[in-house]
């Protein structure tokens, strides 16, 4: 183990492969200090090993399993008391193959598990331990199905809607306390998502498939370029913001003492 580095530890789930991999990659190469959180140790330990040796960091392989309880919380104390992170990806999540009423409620349960509270409680860990200090980021994986929830399955959905809205939220709280945080919305991505989720390859949607790689160095130039939210496909970022634009037209309307005259 070297010395600190000057940009400080980043915490990565989900770091084994795929996106989470790419994201310890770029991150290595600007000089963080890695914290790597994934189920596979040895996984973990062989990329541990190979970004050390390619960018001189330290990188501390942290095995846990994000879907357990105890787990989480382990993360969390760690999040909470290591004044050297200054950076955590929640990156790690599961899909599912199969629409909500085909899929058994151990499956749910154990997305939401990840997908949601393993992603919250890390998120609050680390928003406690940045806004004391004063800086820090906290970098959110979503999706873009977030935005279109009848193009998926309804609990995966749902869950990358929650993880959009805790971003929002949470950068309304504590986004003037020198954190920053990002949510990135990707589309398709890689394969393994989906292989671990049951769900067979379909060739024509590889021209939606966007590399793992290019994924992140886009999330990366936003986070750089200070966005709020990432989606890494869309041409025009004029078109995101006409969506807010359109919310926030609802925001004047949406409480009052009255029904709408409509509902007379």
């Amino acid at each position: 183990m070297g010395t600190a580095s000057q940009a400080g530890t980043a915490l990565v789930t989900g770091a084994s492969s795929g996106i989470g991999a790419a994201y310890a990659d770029r991150l290595a190469r600007r000089g963080h200090d890695l914290l790597l959180v994934a189920r596979d140790q040895d996984r973990l330990q062989r990329l541990a090993t190979r970004l050390e040796k390619k960018y001189g960091v330290s990188v501390e392989p942290l095995p846990a399993d994000l879907s357990e309880t105890r787990a989480i919380e382990r993360v969390a104390k760690r999040l909470r008391g290591d004044q050297q992170i200054s950076l955590l990806v929640n990156n790690a999540g599961v899909s599912l193959s199969g629409s909500l009423v085909e899929s058994d409620r151990h499956s749910v349960a154990a997305l939401l598990q990840l997908n949601v509270l393993a992603l919250t409680l890390l998120s609050s860990a680390a928003a406690v331990n940045f806004s004391m200090a004063g800086r820090g980021g906290i970098i959110n994986l979503g999706s873009v199905v977030a935005l279109l929830p009848e193009r998926f399955n309804a609990v995966y959905a749902a869950s990358k809607a929650y993880v959009l809205s805790l971003t929002q939220s949470l950068h309304a709280e504590i986004g003037d306390r020198g954190v920053q945080i990002q949510a990135v919305l990707p589309g398709m991505t890689g394969k393994e998502i989906w292989q671990r989720s049951g769900a067979s390859h379909d060739p024509s949607l590889d021209a939606m498939m966007m590399d793992a790689g290019n994924l992140v160095d886009a999330a990366l130039r936003g986070f750089d370029q200070g966005e709020l939210v990432t989606i890494p496909s869309l041409p025009n970022s004029a078109d995101w913001q006409s969506l807010l634009q359109a919310r926030m037209q609802l925001a004047p309307n949406l409480s009052h003492k009255l029904p709408a005259a409509r509902y007379a």
